[in-house]
Parts: structure tokens; C-alpha cells; sequence
């Protein structure tokens, strides 16, 4: 359900499909004062038949050699098909005698994510000056390579960049280049500026209705967007958040029923407390991407009623909570100190510390799903993803309706027998 390689915690990742699902990710130390800089040297590698269970297989790529553009940290990957293996796009990073980033290219004969060499001995592209910020503030990574984008060219590359001349707090845009033998790279002016983001991370673009539906993370709202145009060259449609604050990183994947799905990452908090920053966190469970009159959203993924056991009145853990809703207000107590609230379109979860998290639905709900997966909470609002957090206490409690909704509470019956101290909390210990 939720993934994170043993003693660590995760960032951004790629997956690899059809089944077995590969993910390739970045990993680091579980630390509240994390430097990605310098701990963000290696990609995890995890093998997965359902997306449900992932095995853990060790690192798969690393930090380049003293002195090159990535020795001191590997970021932000795209794995694609090429020819009869892969190829991968990835950031990286050095630190002398500036900080700087840049893509770089690897490849590999095998489509297991494993065997990778480097293509040359630097970066394949950089930031054209003219239109991208370079040196102090600079950003130019999370590249994402499309077959035949650009009219033209025979491969298209988007990265999260900023403006050369704009403040930081208003610099974050999409960074455009083409190629076609993905060695030489022609830097383009940008097509995506949205005027309002320090930064637009992890661009992933999606064949959409004779066009093209663009996602991306942006900071420091911390939630999954969506756009949507004709061309990739722009001009680009926003169609707003796809989610609550809180997931991240979108990758997209077809799953076992041939179902189109978004996975992201989910943050922790330090202290693992209520009341603690938001740090890195892990892979969470797959979601729908749905249409709605209100553009793309995240669903609530039907794969997961095969891991419920039946109704239950005991305390629980891991589990589903079915609502279904007799009028507009409802209030539904779990695992003792939370508390999820329905004031028609408001939707709403708190604990004793602090209002964790509000949102409005799209209309008015008739139901809700409750997921309690470890510290987190996940509420769906006629099956669209509505409220995402984590939340730390009792972690066993009874389910308590106080507004007298129909309530079925049902327990997730996955196997946490796995060396993955990171992404399992009980309640009773820190990772």
C-alpha cells in the first residue's frame, strides 16, 4: 500500500510498466534536516506484480565520478523505451564551485531499470541563459522525454526550470528542449510560465484528447496541477489542482485492469507530530485519474475493496470507512483524535492540535471514504480524493458516527511483514 525503501525515506521516482512494475527512486536518510544536495546519491530500485506490494532490490544508480556535473547528487529520472532497452534522462548535481544542475543521459540493454551507462562524460543539456536562471537560484531538472512533442524534432524534453529575470518567489516555469538523437539538445524559450510559483517540479506530459494534459508540482502550495493545450509548445490551459495539498511528484502508469493511474509521494511530518513541518516521505498507493465536470482529479483506486476484510465493530488501524450520507453535515470520530467533518461542500479533518486539513468538494457528497493506511488519512468525497494527511496518535481506536450516517468500517488486510521500517507506523515507535 505504502512504499519506502528499508531505514530511508523517498522523493521523487519513476515506475516501469507493465507488471512487474519497476520503481526507480531517490532516497536519503530519514532526518528532518535534510540537504538533497548532498544526501540524495542514489536510486532505489522496487519490484512490484500489483502495485500493492513492493520488494525492495537495492540501488540501481549512483553519484558520477569527482569532479563531473553529478558527483555530489542524483535526482529527479525519466525512464523511457529505446530501442530494444532504455534510456533514462536524470538530473544531476554539483556543488564546485557553484551549485549547479543539469540532465544528463543514461542507457541501459535491459528494461528491468538495472545495467545503466552513461552516455559521455556531461551533461546533455543545460539552461540557456537567455531565457533560464542560471548560477544562485538556478533550476533546471525533473526531465520528462516524449516521442515526437515538438513537430520536427524527434524527441521533446520538459524540465522544471526557472526565468532568467523574474523574482524566485514568481521564477517557476517548464523548461523546454529538443532533440533528435537525445545527445545534442536545442534549448526553447519556455512554454509554461505561470507567474504565481517559485517552483514547478516534476512535469509529466499525457496524450489528452487530440492535445496534451500537462501535471506538475507546485511550490510552495505543495499540490498536483494540471494543464491542458493544443501543442506542447503552449498556449497552455490551467484546469487548477487535480488534489489536495500533500501528494507530489505525479507519475503516470497503466495498472492491472488497464486502468490509467496517478501514483505520487506523501510527506511525513518531524517529530512525527501533528504539529511538525512537513519532510519527506513515501510512495503512496495508486489513484484514478478521473474526469469530472472540473477537469482532471485523483479516484479512489476499486483495487483496494480486494484487500478489505468484512465489516467490523472492533478498533482498527489500516482500514476503509464507508459514510454514507444522509444529509449535508456528518462527523465521523477515528482512532480516537481525529475527527472528519461534511458541512455541505466543506469537507474538513482536525485533530485536538490543530485543523489538519479543509477543502471544498465538487458538489455536494452522498458518501465518503475514510483510508487509514500508518499515520495517514486519506478522505474521498464521492470517490475523489478531497483531503490527504498525516496525523499522529492512538493508531488503533473505534470508529465513532456521531451524526448517525450509515457507517461500515472494514479492515485492510495487506502484508506489513516487510524490511520497510520507514513506511509502516504503528502508533508506539519512530522509524
Amino acid at each position: 500500500m505504502r512504499y519506502a525503501p528499508p531505514g530511508m525515506c523517498l522523493n521523487d521516482f519513476a515506475v516501469l510498466g507493465p507488471a512487474p512494475y519497476v520503481l526507480l527512486h531517490l532516497q536519503g536518510p530519514w532526518t528532518p534536516e535534510f540537504d538533497a544536495t548532498r544526501m540524495e546519491t542514489s536510486y532505489g530500485r522496487a519490484r512490484s506484480h500489483d502495485l500493492i506490494s513492493w520488494e525492495p532490490l537495492g540501488p540501481a544508480f549512483g553519484v558520477g565520478h569527482p569532479g563531473g556535473f553529478d558527483d555530489s547528487a542524483v535526482w529527479t529520472m525519466h525512464p523511457f523505451p529505446h530501442g530494444s532497452g532504455l534510456a533514462m534522462a536524470y538530473t544531476g548535481v554539483s556543488l564546485r564551485p557553484d551549485p549547479r544542475q543539469g540532465i544528463g543521459l543514461a542507457v541501459s540493454d535491459r528494461i528491468d531499470g538495472t545495467g545503466w551507462r552513461r552516455v559521455g562524460n556531461g551533461p546533455v543539456a543545460l539552461p540557456d541563459p537567455r531565457w533560464y536562471r542560471t548560477g544562485l537560484g538556478e533550476a533546471w531538472r525533473d526531465p520528462w522525454v516524449v516521442a515526437d512533442g515538438v513537430p520536427g524534432a524527434t524527441w521533446t524534453m520538459l524540465t522544471a526550470a526557472r526565468t532568467a529575470d523574474d523574482p524566485l518567489d514568481r521564477a517557476g516555469c517548464v523548461g523546454l528542449a529538443t532533440s533528435d538523437d537525445l545527445e545534442h539538445w536545442e534549448i526553447h524559450p519556455s512554454p509554461l510560465i505561470p507567474g504565481d510559483v517559485d517552483e514547478l517540479e516534476c512535469p509529466v506530459l499525457e496524450p489528452f484528447d487530440g492535445g496534451w494534459l500537462l501535471l506538475a508540482s507546485l511550490s510552495p502550495a505543495r499540490h498536483i496541477a494540471a494543464w491542458t493545450a493544443e501543442k506542447v509548445t503552449g498556449p497552455w490551459e490551467p484546469l487548477g489542482p487535480i488534489a489536495p495539498p500533500g501528494p507530489y511528484a505525479p507519475r503516470l502508469i497503466d495498472g492491472p485492469d488497464h486502468e490509467r493511474l496517478v501514483l505520487h509521494t506523501v510527506p511525513r511530518r518531524v517529530g512525527l507530530r501533528d504539529d511538525g513541518p512537513e519532510c519527506r516521505g513515501m510512495l503512496a498507493q495508486p489513484k484514478v485519474l478521473r474526469r469530472t465536470p472540473r477537469g482532471p482529479r485523483l479516484g479512489w483506486w476499486p483495487r483496494i475493496e480486494q484487500l478489505l476484510g468484512p465489516v467490523t465493530d472492533e478498533p482498527v488501524g489500516d482500514a476503509v470507512i464507508d459514510v454514507e450520507l444522509e444529509s449535508e453535515s456528518a462527523r465521523v470520530e477515528l482512532r480516537g483524535h481525529l475527527t472528519v467533518t461534511v458541512d455541505g461542500t466543506k469537507v474538513a479533518i482536525a485533530s485536538p492540535a490543530a485543523q489538519l486539513q479543509a477543502a471544498h468538494a465538487t458538489e455536494v457528497p452522498s458518501r465518503l471514504k475514510i483510508l487509514c493506511v500508518g499515520e495517514h488519512v486519506e478522505v474521498y468525497a464521492n470517490d475523489i480524493l478531497t483531503l490527504s494527511t498525516a496525523s499522529y496518535g492512538p493508531w488503533t481506536a473505534p470508529v465513532r458516527n456521531v451524526t448517525g450516517d450509515r457507517l461500515q468500517v472494514r479492515r485492510l488486510l495487506f502484508d506489513d511483514e516487510r524490511d520497510d521500517v520507514s513506511a509502516i507506523w504503528r502508533g508506539d515507535a519512530s522509524p
